[in-house]
């Protein structure tokens, strides 16, 4: 369970990471591409930021994520130039990729696709675990 100051703490910095990313998105030369920071979760100690982070078109999105990644001090740097008013310490940032469009747009391809459990009820045998 997050403690009040935890997802205040998250809210910031969810908030100046995607401005953050999606300006050094523009700058780099990526005009078309969408990043998002869906969700930042801070743990108990305030040490340790999980981001997660959407990106549009997804076939760019292990690539990018392996640039965050790579470029997480400066990105942190950039973070506690913003913060600087707001937090003492910046937390260390970890960036995992939010694929949950993804599954969700997996899971429309199959409902509308001919794996239709509804309308194929073989199908749901294949599917429980024995």
């Amino acid at each position: 369970m997050e403690t009040q100051r935890q997802k205040k703490i998250g809210g910031v910095i969810q908030k100046d990471i995607a401005d953050i990313l999606q300006r050094a998105a523009t700058d780099g030369g990526l005009k078309g591409t969408l990043i998002s920071v869906s969700k930042v979760s801070v743990t108990s100690d305030l040490s340790i930021a999980k981001v997660y982070v959407s990106i549009f078109p997804a076939d760019k999105g292990k690539e990018l994520l392996e640039g965050m990644k790579s470029n997480q001090p400066i990105i942190k740097h950039e973070l506690a130039q913003r913060t600087k008013n707001q937090l003492r310490r910046v937390p260390e940032l970890l960036f995992f990729l939010d694929d949950s469009l993804e599954y969700i747009d997996g899971i429309e391809k199959s409902l509308k696709g001919e794996e239709n459990p509804v309308k194929n009820p073989d199908l749901l045998e294949k599917r429980k675990k024995s």
